[in-house]
C-alpha cells in the first residue's frame, strides 16, 4: 500500500546510462600513445644518420686541407672551392646553368599552361589518344632523343649553343608538365570563369583573372621540377655544347674526373656548389610543391 505521506516515498532511481562507445580515432591515438617512444626515434635516427653521414663525408673532403685524413675537417679551408671556382671555371659553368634551368622553367611552365587549359577545357576527338600519347612518351629515355634532336639543331645551326638545351630539355619535359597543369585547372570549378565570362570578361582575360591565381601551387611544383631536372642533367649539355666556355655544373663535375687520378677535395667542393641552389629552392618551395603535386594528383 501507498501513502500519502510525501517522506515515505522513494524516488525511482534511473537507470545506468550505457556507456556510448570510444571512437575508433580516440582508440588509434591511445594506441599510438602506448608504443614505446624508442621504437619510434630509433629507426628514425637510424635513417637521419643514413642520410647524413654521406653529406658529412662530401663537407669533410671539401673543407680539409689536401692530404689529410681527418675525420673532423679542421683546420678549415676553402682552397678547394676558390679552385674549381677560378681554376677549373665552376663560375662560368654556374652562370650557364642558371641561364638553362630558368629559360627551362619559363618556357615549359608557358607551353604546358597553354596545353593543360586546352585538354582540361576542351573537348576533341584526339584527345584520349592525345593524352595517352604524352604518358607512353614518358616511358621513352632521354638517350633515343639524342640522334633526331642533333639532327634538327645542326640543320638549325644551333649546335654548340644554349638554345638548343633549352628546346631539348622543354621537349623532354612538357609532357609530364601538361598533364599535371590538366588536372591542377580541372580542380578549378569551371563555374568561376563562367562568372567571369557573364561580368563581361573574354576567355582569356577570366583566365588571366580567376583561373591563374588558384594555379600558383600547381605552377610552382611544375616549374620546379622543370628547374631542378635542367639544373641536373648532364646528357643534353654533353652533346650539344661543345664549347667548355658553355658548358654546364654536371659536364664540368665530369671534368674533374679523370681516368689517372680524381681530386676529391675539388669533386667535393663541386658537388656541394652544384647541390646548393637546388637545396635552397626546395627549402622556400616545400609547401606549395606539396600542395601542388598533392591537388594535380586528385582529377589529373
Amino acid at each position: 500500500m501507498i501513502t500519502k505521506d510525501a517522506g515515505t516515498i522513494a524516488p525511482a532511481a534511473p537507470a545506468p546510462a550505457a556507456e556510448e562507445p570510444r571512437p575508433t580515432a580516440w582508440r588509434t591515438r591511445r594506441a599510438w600513445d602506448e608504443v614505446p617512444r624508442w621504437q619510434i626515434y630509433f629507426p628514425l635516427s637510424v635513417y637521419l644518420l643514413f642520410t647524413l653521414v654521406p653529406f658529412y663525408w662530401i663537407l669533410l673532403f671539401a673543407l680539409r686541407p689536401a692530404g689529410s685524413t681527418s675525420l673532423v675537417p679542421w683546420p678549415m679551408t676553402f682552397d678547394h672551392f676558390d679552385k674549381v671556382w677560378t681554376e677549373r671555371s665552376f663560375g662560368t659553368y654556374f652562370q650557364n646553368s642558371v641561364l638553362i634551368a630558368l629559360a627551362t622553367l619559363v618556357l615549359t611552365t608557358v607551353v604546358a599552361l597553354a596545353g593543360g587549359y586546352a585538354l582540361a577545357r576542351f573537348d576533341f576527338r584526339i584527345k584520349r589518344g592525345f593524352m595517352l600519347a604524352l604518358l607512353c612518351s614518358q616511358f621513352v629515355p632521354g638517350a633515343l632523343l639524342l640522334v633526331p634532336l642533333f639532327q634538327i639543331f645542326a640543320k638549325l645551326q644551333m649546335i654548340n649553343s644554349l638554345g638548343s638545351v633549352v628546346i631539348a630539355e622543354t621537349v623532354f619535359q612538357l609532357p609530364l608538365s601538361m598533364i599535371l597543369i590538366s588536372g591542377f585547372i580541372r580542380n578549378v570549378p569551371y563555374s568561376l570563369e563562367e562568372a567571369a565570362w557573364v561580368d563581361g570578361c573574354d576567355r582569356f582575360k577570366a583566365f588571366r583573372i580567376v583561373v591563374l591565381p588558384l594555379l600558383r601551387p600547381g605552377l610552382i611544383a611544375v616549374g620546379s621540377f622543370a628547374f631542378v631536372h635542367a639544373w641536373n642533367h648532364f646528357l643534353f649539355a654533353l652533346m650539344f655544347l661543345s664549347d667548355q666556355g658553355k658548358q654546364t655544373i654536371p659536364v664540368g663535375l665530369n671534368t674533374l674526373m679523370s681516368s689517372d687520378s680524381v681530386d676529391l677535395g675539388a669533386l667535393a667542393a663541386g658537388g656541394i656548389i652544384a647541390a646548393v641552389p637546388v637545396v635552397i629552392v626546395f627549402a622556400f618551395i616545400q609547401k606549395w610543391l606539396i600542395t601542388g603535386f598533392s591537388a594535380g594528383a586528385v582529377k589529373g
